[in-house]
């Protein structure tokens, strides 16, 4: 491919959703080429607009910049029938719909699975919805944090003593992003390549982070055990766990196989641990964990965390400092391997941003325009794809359809 050709060019997404998995879904499918044009509200638009960096009225945040990045913005007020007429028509123009409406206001709003099948046939329809399109709790809504506890993983994260936490970050969301765009790219291979036609992918908010859960549902279903929080352990992997250093940071490793084990003996010295009956064996290991544990945490203790990750990995011992957005921005890994790139907003100046990811040799994703702002490519859009006159665009504005 020339520098210029990405590999979903020519491929078209009209992302009817907001907040999270649904919009970040269409943003990764525009990193690799796909023409995107996202639907907002006219006024105020998608909700990732507001916040920090955005009062100066051109809704136009720091996460907007990045998760608004390779889209097009088109402003209809879908609470309106002439609204929602415009989207109907554009239906048949695209190759991918991304919605995240609950199916009751889908339904109500004639925008339902069944009815935009109906208008395009062979679009493929990317419905991201709290508990999917079926299922007793189908209406019911729900962002990361619901979806994070309906999905176990809120249980099980956290100290053992203390309640349970959700994750920093909206996990769930971009877990959830990542697998539509998987299933997304999917469908569209089987209805180009293998003589298919358009088809719904029905995801509900909660199951990827389901699908995390690594054998909780075997290990329940064979014996009835129930997995619980562990802080920074490992069910059945000892040693792995974090660490407090001498310089008051924190690092993380993980020995839990035997090689490995042997390698940390030698690192802290203690060759004999390796023998020892009480952790020669994994099974040994998590039985006399404390004992171990209690060793390890001393070690770490008279060490500074960037030698002891040093000594650790000199050793093949994964480990890692644990890492704030300060470090990352200034690690030498993530900005030599581009896992971060640099990007010049016309408002916000020179900002980090995370790449389009995964790296791929041939095809790379490409960063080719920032969050727009609202409304940025509304009379293009509709002129283009639905032939629309500047009357037309005139009257629709005067009665805030767009």
């Amino acid at each position: 491919m020339t520098d210029t050709q990405l590999p979903l060019e020519g491929i078209r997404v009209l992302d009817l959703s907001t907040v999270l998995a649904a919009p970040v879904t269409a943003t990764f499918l525009g990193d690799f080429g796909a023409e995107v044009v996202k639907v907002e509200e006219p006024g105020t638009g998608d909700f990732t607009r507001a916040g920090l960096g955005s009062e100066d009225g051109r809704h136009r945040s720091l996460q907007w910049v990045q998760e608004g990045r390779n889209k097009k913005s088109v402003t209809i007020d879908l609470r309106t029938e002439c609204g929602r007429d415009l989207v109907r028509q554009l239906i048949p123009q695209f190759d991918v719909v991304v919605s995240n409406y609950r199916p009751p206001t889908l339904e109500k709003w004639g925008l339902g699975p069944e009815t935009l099948q109906q208008l395009n046939p062979r679009a493929v329809l990317v419905f991201i919805t709290g508990y999917g399109l079926t299922g007793p709790y189908r209406d019911r809504g729900a962002f990361d944090r619901i979806s994070s506890a309906f999905a176990g993983l809120t249980y099980v994260s956290g100290e053992p003593d203390r309640d349970p936490v959700r994750s920093g970050y909206s996990v769930v969301d971009y877990m959830s992003a990542y697998l539509a765009a998987f299933a997304t790219v999917t469908a569209l291979y089987h209805r180009d390549h293998r003589g298919g036609t358009g088809q719904i992918i029905d995801l509900g908010l909660y199951e990827a982070g389901f699908r995390a859960s690594e054998n909780a549902l075997l290990a329940y279903g064979a014996a009835g055990q129930i997995r619980e929080r562990l802080g920074n352990k490992n069910l059945g992997i000892v040693p792995a766990s974090d660490f407090d250093t001498a310089d008051e940071r924190r690092i993380s490793l993980h020995a839990g196989t035997d090689p490995l084990f042997r390698k940390l003996a030698a690192v802290l010295e203690r060759p004999d641990l390796a023998t020892d009956p009480r952790f020669a064996t994994r099974t040994d290991r998590v039985v006399h964990q404390d004992a171990l544990y209690s060793i390890i945490t001393d070690w770490v203790a008279d060490q500074t965390a960037d030698h002891a990750v040093k000594l650790l990995n000199d050793a093949d011992i994964p480990a890692a400092p644990i890492m704030n957005i300060a470090d990352i921005a200034a690690d030498p890994h993530y900005s030599e391997r581009g896992t971060v790139v640099t990007v010049d907003d016309e408002q916000h100046g020179v900002l980090p941003m995370a790449a389009p990811l995964p790296r791929m040799t041939g095809t790379p994703g490409r960063i080719r325009t920032l969050g727009p702002d609202l409304g940025e490519h509304t009379d293009a859009v509709l002129t283009e794809m639905l032939g629309l006159s500047g009357d037309d665009l005139a009257r629709l504005r005067t009665d805030g359809v767009i």
